[in-house]
């Protein structure tokens, strides 16, 4: 198979990260006998200093030509530092997704054998924890009117959504399901909020197509609690914008973490892949920053093109490095840290 893969390394660690991420592709394409081509195109902070525009058409073009999109991160403190800043690395985050089509966002929680007992959770409450969460990315919130009156002392943001974002959402939802235990529960705040209510009726007009899957319906706040109480109990779960972008990061420190998990943001045409951990710029350069969400992520997008034995070869290969300890800084824990590269490195040779 021949794959065309933009790569947006980003900010921060978003580079760094992404180096590891081709070597352990470039090594299992080999291996198969694939054949990867890699498009780097800028974004986020690196893209402003470089022409002013954190998302620029030049980028856009290219992530619309590739097969898949593969991204780092972004954010930079100079903008996190200045809320007068008018132009954010963030705008791009959200101006790709829009452009994209990116309309739901894929977050699996899961465990690690060789390191269940690093999670702050303790081990009873997680073992078995398989869950993927869906995250509404285009609408909401994020996306409504916004603004301020009253001589700038009053600030609104808007959330709108129509049926038709949900229903899209809820389909991958549903589809999923099918895939994997037949259960989905869509967390909302029905009992306060007329978009909830909305996305409420949608998702119960659609039960009847997928008889199969048993289907619950939570208030944002109480999954919040149940998240830490009782993860194992959640197998497919849908959501909008503001409230997944809470929930997901809640989720992904079950696995001890927010190094080692991966996602994906997908529309009806263009797949980008990434972690869930920010730029970290404080690590920048360094070459301690943990690679394997990036590295997973990239499994994830081998298998959305059908290659399962490689994708699952590269998680293999993941865990095989975390039951020997190859690691860096965050996972040592008094041992043998290594270097992010160095990391890379041992992946891409086992594989």
């Amino acid at each position: 198979m021949k794959l065309n893969i933009a790569l947006l390394a980003g900010d921060g660690i978003g580079p760094e990260v992404i180096d590891q991420a081709v070597k352990v592709s470039n090594a299992i394409a080999k291996k198969h006998g694939h054949e990867l081509s890699w498009t780097p195109a800028l974004t986020g902070a690196a893209a402003i200093d470089d022409c002013g525009e954190p998302y620029p058409d030049s980028t856009h073009d290219v992530c619309v030509a590739a097969d898949a999109v593969l991204f780092g991160a972004i954010g930079h403190p100079k903008y996190d530092n200045d809320p007068s800043a008018k132009v954010r690395p963030e705008q791009g985050l959200l101006k790709m997704r829009k452009k994209l089509g990116l309309f739901a966002n894929v977050r699996p929680t899961f465990t690690f054998p060789s390191l269940i007992d690093k999670s702050p959770l303790k081990r009873e409450r997680i073992e078995g924890t398989d869950l993927i969460i869906l995250r509404e990315l285009t609408g909401g919130i994020y996306f409504g009117e916004r603004g301020r009156k009253d001589d700038g002392n009053t600030a609104f943001d808007t959330m709108t959504y129509t049926r038709a974002e949900i229903q899209r959402l809820a389909k991958k939802g549903f589809e999923l399901a099918m895939t994997r235990g037949k259960k989905l529960c869509c967390v909302d705040k029905a009992n306060v909020l007329e978009s909830s209510r909305l996305w409420r009726e949608t998702v119960q007009a659609m039960e009847k197509e997928y008889p199969e899957v048993t289907v619950s319906y939570e208030f944002v706040d109480a999954v919040a609690m149940r998240l830490v109480q009782w993860p194992n109990s959640y197998d497919v779960m849908i959501t909008e914008n503001l409230f997944g972008d809470i929930l997901t990061d809640e989720a992904s420190v079950i696995s001890g973490s927010m190094g080692l998990m991966p996602s994906a943001s997908v529309g009806e045409t263009t797949r980008l892949y990434e972690p869930i951990h920010g730029s970290y710029p404080q690590a920048a350069g360094k070459d301690i920053a943990n690679p394997l969400a990036t590295v997973l992520s990239a499994a994830m997008m081998f298998e959305d093109f059908g290659l399962t034995k490689e994708a699952q070869e590269i998680r293999d290969v993941v865990n095989k490095s975390l039951a020997e300890g190859v690691v860096t800084e965050d996972l040592a824990e008094g041992g043998k840290a290594f270097k992010t590269s160095e990391v890379g490195d041992w992946l891409a040779k086992n594989i």
